[in-house]
């Protein structure tokens, strides 16, 4: 990951590109740098592994991580770093990504991943808690977050 990115969105297949596209058009929109990775925790663990230090090391600050059914990558990229992992459940299996979300809150002790909505609403609402947790420390992301509030309490 290059230097300076502050969120590494990742998904487990291209496939969840379309829902995660939300993200990254929320994450835009705060003016946050991102980088996209797709890798399977199942298929590809040890290239997800890499890729994870690899965002560690260059200064990533937070994780949001798409994934359905058994939704092994948010817990998997937790298992490796103590920085915020944000996962979003897609709907793939049972009605509703019922499955992606179960897999997500039953994360063991000491592995958490906080959880948002299904789908492209889920994306979305993943990319304003990344803000939100970034903007701790810039006030310039944390006067985006308040215009936006503005926006939404004016109808």
């Amino acid at each position: 990951m290059k230097k300076g990115v502050k969120v590494a969105v990742f998904m487990g297949s291209k496939s969840d590109s379309e829902v995660m596209e939300s993200c990254t058009i929320e994450l835009e929109r705060f003016g946050i740098d991102y980088e996209v990775k797709v890798s399977s925790a199942h298929r590809n663990p040890d290239g997800t592994r890499k890729l994870v230090e690899e965002a560690v090391e260059s200064g990533v600050r937070v994780f949001i991580a798409g994934a359905g059914m058994s939704a092994a990558l948010p817990g998997f990229i937790a298992s490796l770093t103590v920085l915020p992992v944000i996962g979003v459940p897609i709907a793939s299996g049972l009605p509703g990504g019922l499955d992606s979300v179960f897999s997500m809150v039953q994360m063991p002790p000491g592995i958490p991943v906080a959880t948002v909505s299904v789908g492209k609403a889920g994306a979305r609402n993943a990319a304003i808690l990344a803000a939100e947790i970034l903007s701790i420390n810039n006030d310039s992301i944390k006067a985006r977050l308040n215009d936006m509030r503005s926006k939404w309490r004016e109808g």
